[in-house]
């Protein structure tokens, strides 16, 4: 399938153009590639072994969560030097999605991640710029058992901050670094926030705001996204995709 076909498909279908986001995320595609695709790779980061892995494997394209440009404008040296290089060397394009992803209905990381958890979606969550990026929905289960699905649905240790009620009946789910909504969460009624990482102080925010918070690593909750976006290309193009995994731990 040709490049610019496919990139203005995601772009559609993501809803990209338009869609608020952080001023360096750079939505859309970042580097160009070969003009016919036949192999996708994805991954949560534009990472150097991300980017080396998928030039490797004769990918034509690299599907990322995090893009390239998040320091913004600097020269072309260092890291940044190695890694344009190698996707121009290799023809490997790279389109990067980021919250365009985590609030897509369907191949999103938070609605991915309420649907894993058995959670009956209500409504959307978590504002940016007027658009909720999560999710907030009902479930009926004790906090620990809750901390149990968590942790078997992304194959990660999760980091329970019990500063709510032991029975949850309403949970809001946010991936990545979603720590900064515990106060949105609590105002919304939620006796639990499902998110990937918080600051020291979100620890107290949640404490003394009454809910749950778990914590399952900004990382492992953003890996499903960018894999069902890839299979969502399988499935409709017959482009055959693979998951490069680079964890982090965070």
């Amino acid at each position: 399938m040709r490049l610019d076909s496919l990139v203005e498909y995601v772009d559609g279908y993501l809803q990209v153009p338009g869609f608020p986001d952080y001023p360096n995320a750079y939505n859309g595609l970042q580097v160009e590639g070969t003009a016919e695709v036949r192999r996708i790779c994805a991954a949560v980061d534009a990472s150097e072994a991300a980017i080396n892995a998928a030039a490797v494997r004769g990918s034509d394209l690299l599907l990322v969560h995090h893009g390239l440009f998040w320091d913004g404008a600097a020269p072309v040296t260092g890291r940044r030097f190695r890694k344009l290089s190698a996707l121009l060397r290799n023809e490997v394009g790279l389109y990067s999605a980021h919250l365009p992803l985590d609030a897509h209905p369907e191949v999103g990381n938070c609605a991915l991640l309420a649907r894993a958890l058995s959670i009956e979606v209500e409504k959307g969550f978590g504002s940016y710029q007027g658009v909720d990026v999560g999710w907030i929905g009902t479930t009926s289960e004790t906090r620990q058992t809750l901390r149990d699905r968590v942790a078997e649905s992304l194959q990660v240790p999760v980091r329970l901050i019990d500063g709510g009620s032991d029975h949850i009946h309403r949970v809001a789910v946010v991936t990545g670094a979603g720590g900064s909504m515990i106060a949105e969460a609590a105002a919304s009624g939620a006796d639990a926030l499902v998110t990937g990482e918080g600051a020291h102080h979100t620890y107290f925010d949640a404490m003394e705001c009454g809910i749950n918070v778990y914590y399952a690593g900004h990382y492992a909750t953003e890996t499903l996204g960018v894999r069902a976006l890839a299979a969502h290309l399988e499935a409709r193009f017959g482009i055959p995709w693979e998951f490069l995994d680079f964890p982090t731990g965070l």
